[in-house]
């Protein structure tokens, strides 16, 4: 057989299994897809502005502006339970990616807010903050913040693939497993890594996610003048099995107004 050419083959870290199979999960849920523009050249100005009174990170606002967007319309976070119901949780716990280096590379590590309805933008920012700095030992820390069981995480990456993915549907048919374990509510900042000029479709098993692009700047029209403005590619991704495309197209609206008007800032 001719030979290849040089190569070299690695390994990846264990925390990319799951990733493997949360791809595969994904593909139980019906989510719509929405692509978004958000124009927050006022936003980031008074964002400025704020941060000389004290730090608050751009993500942290838009987490907020997105838990905000939930309480008006819980349906959006609600997960389905058997063939007729829907369970709608009052607290937003909102599941974040956070890239740390795990065995000499760098992978997304999920970590989950609780009670962003109960939280305002500067206890949110700490605490992803604190969760960035989080010492990572075994694989009890591949999901940061809340402490897994070292044994159980290895029993797992050692599980063969239709085995983790019977855990993983466990998981999905159970709103109350969903809650504990994932949150309800998935945002992942791409844009935070490098410009991306568009948009980009999230893989998620959450009834509610979001995949925030990068800020662009270009000409935008504001009192009928043409003017440069910054605008953030935003995707958003609604479980259809859940919520119908009036009430959740209402709500995007809503968080729509919400970040191009500057809430809370």
């Amino acid at each position: 057989m001719k030979q290849p050419g040089e190569y070299r083959t690695v390994s990846f870290s264990s925390s990319r299994i799951a990733t493997i199979d949360i791809g595969a999960a994904s593909k139980r849920k019906h989510h719509v897809h929405a692509l978004i523009e958000l124009d927050v050249t006022d936003a980031r100005r008074m964002l400025l502005e704020r941060k000389k009174q004290h730090s608050v990170s751009f993500n942290a606002w838009l987490i907020k502006c997105i838990s905000r967007t939930v309480e008006d319309c819980r349906a959006l976070h609600g997960v389905r339970k058997g063939k007729k119901k829907v369970v709608i949780f009052e607290d937003i716990d909102i599941s974040i990616m956070i890239e740390r280096e795990i065995e000499g590379e760098k992978v997304p590590l999920p970590y989950v807010i609780r009670k962003t309805n109960e939280k305002d933008t500067k206890e949110i920012h700490e605490e992803i903050k604190a969760a960035q700095s989080q010492t990572i030992t075994d694989e009890g820390d591949f999901v940061l913040g809340e402490k897994k069981n070292e044994f159980l995480m290895k029993v797992y990456y050692a599980m063969p693939g239709f085995m983790r993915g019977i855990v993983w549907k466990k998981i999905i048919e159970s709103p109350f497993l969903t809650k504990k374990h994932m949150g309800t509510v998935m945002i992942t900042s791409v844009g935070m890594i490098g410009k991306i000029n568009g948009w980009v479709l999230p893989v998620s098993i959450h009834p509610l996610s979001f995949a925030v692009g990068s800020i662009i700047k270009k000409p935008g029209v504001v009192d009928g003048k043409i003017e440069i403005r910054e605008y953030l590619f935003i995707t958003a991704a609604v479980d259809h099995n859940v919520i119908d495309g009036a009430p959740a197209v209402r709500a995007l609206a809503k968080l729509t107004k919400l970040v191009e008007q500057g809430e809370s800032l």
